[in-house]
């Protein structure tokens, strides 16, 4: 041990301890664009409402936010069928992870299962979530690891496994800065299951015990069929095809709305021109904004922009059914949970997150819908399975977010490799099925 880690960890603890009044007021902003965030607040700082039996047994299940939950349904739909006697404690960081939770346990809870939030990195906040819960394994989904959780765990013996474990040479080198409370955290794993070769070996470089290299869950995610049937018979309908704008990020969407806007322009003069003939063959632009409490940001972005909105959820029926809907220079999609009526209804798919230096949003769902994707040059977040989606043909690459929308009309017209771009995506997602079955074969041991 470095004789910096007591250190670093004593004033990490120190700050987190002294932060908590300011973690307050955030969550009471947060909490004016999603009252989830007012929920339960005592619960983040170790104070719980509900009591537990001595015997809870939970196996505690951490999926900060709405991906790493959807992510977390995969593999606790295959434990529970494997354990049916398992007991749940599900823990959030976000509002949206907190209800697609809620959801999940609706779906597959059972008596004495638990939901709560994530406990702030304070060691009396961590040390209150552990004596309440007395957790005998710890699942976190993904990227999350924090200091004192660790220490604390490690030192009650309560073992740690990172499930779906990614980590991007960025995170490896803010993670290598600060080195003397990263490397502990690490290094107090009982195991690390990997998505790919590249995420375990930056895993390594920080000290955690890799044990397996099992793919990405998000592979054996199925689309919601119903879904996915109402948004292709929907595009069966209309006259147009739809370029998606999928999990799109702040920034992004104005330079998205900037080259739309000649566009729409020069369609509303051929529509005033051909008044009296049949409309003319164009696209529909349709945004989904990755977080929920930007979808009235949104709408007033466009509208800036001198772009009509038509949203989602003031939709009576398809777009077919609704006039104002077909018209609007921009469809928005500000409802949860229809990422698969999205992609269905789409033709081609422009990739959030890839347009600006934020690491891109998972394609791996637009792949397993058969929407061909268009990405940006920013995609280390998941920048494997954006490799192989681009060398498999289910995906393009560009530079920018013009050359974007151009990629995407280009495919739009061209109906051969449009009907490519979508089986070579169906494939794609098949073939990298099976992270699921050697992941919950791996925690036998620990179960």
């Amino acid at each position: 041990m470095s004789v910096f880690e007591p250190v670093a960890r004593a004033l990490y603890g120190a700050l987190t301890t002294l932060g908590q009044p300011l973690l307050r007021r955030k969550l009471a902003r947060r909490g004016r664009q999603e009252p989830g965030y007012l929920e339960a607040v005592d619960e983040r700082f170790g104070h719980y409402a509900q009591p537990l039996e001595t015997t809870s047994e939970l196996v505690w299940v951490h999926a900060v936010s709405l991906g790493e939950t959807r992510t977390a349904a995969v593999l606790l739909k295959a434990l529970r069928s494997q354990h049916p006697a398992l007991r749940l404690l599900l823990t959030h960081g976000t509002a949206t992870g907190r209800e697609e939770g809620r959801a999940l346990l609706k779906a597959i809870g059972r008596p004495g299962d638990v939901q709560v939030w994530q406990p702030w990195d304070s060691p009396a906040a961590v040390k209150r979530f552990l004596n309440h819960f007395k957790p005998r394994l710890g699942l976190l989904m993904e990227t999350e690891i924090w200091p004192t959780l660790m220490a604390q765990a490690q030192a009650r013996g309560l073992p740690m496994v990172l499930v779906n474990a990614r980590l991007s040479a960025k995170s490896l080198r803010q993670a290598q800065q600060l080195a003397a409370l990263s490397r502990p955290a690490y290094g107090a794993l009982s195991a690390v299951y990997a998505q790919t070769d590249a995420d375990a070996e930056r895993l390594r470089q920080l000290g955690a015990p890799v044990a397996g290299v099992f793919g990405n869950l998000k592979f054996d995610a199925t689309p919601d069929a119903s879904q996915l049937a109402t948004g292709q018979a929907w595009r069966s309908t209309l006259a147009q095809p739809v370029l998606m704008f999928a999990s799109s990020r702040e920034g992004e969407e104005d330079e998205f709305f900037k080259q739309i806007v000649p566009l729409a322009q020069a369609r509303r003069a051929q529509l005033a021109i051909n008044s009296g003939a049949k409309k003319p063959v164009s696209f529909k632009p349709l945004v989904v904004p990755r977080h929920p409490q930007r979808f009235d940001d949104v709408a007033a972005l466009a509208a800036r922009h001198g772009l009509s909105v038509s949203r989602r959820s003031q939709w009576t029926g398809s777009p077919a059914a609704n006039a104002k809907a077909l018209s609007a220079d921009v469809w928005l999609g500000d409802s949860l949970g229809e990422m698969a009526l999205y992609y269905g209804l789409a033709d081609v798919a422009l990739l959030g997150g890839s347009f600006a230096p934020l690491g891109g949003q998972n394609l791996i769902e637009a792949a397993a819908c058969g929407c061909p994707v268009v990405m940006g040059p920013h995609t280390f977040n998941f920048l494997e399975a954006a490799e192989l989606a681009l060398a498999e043909g289910a995906a393009l690459r560009v530079a920018g977010m013009a050359e974007g929308i151009e990629a995407g009309l280009k495919l739009m017209k061209d109906a051969p490799a449009l009907a490519s771009a979508a089986q070579a995506g169906l494939a794609f997602a098949a073939r990298n099925r099976g992270a699921t079955a050697s992941t919950v074969a791996a925690l036998r041991g620990f179960l």
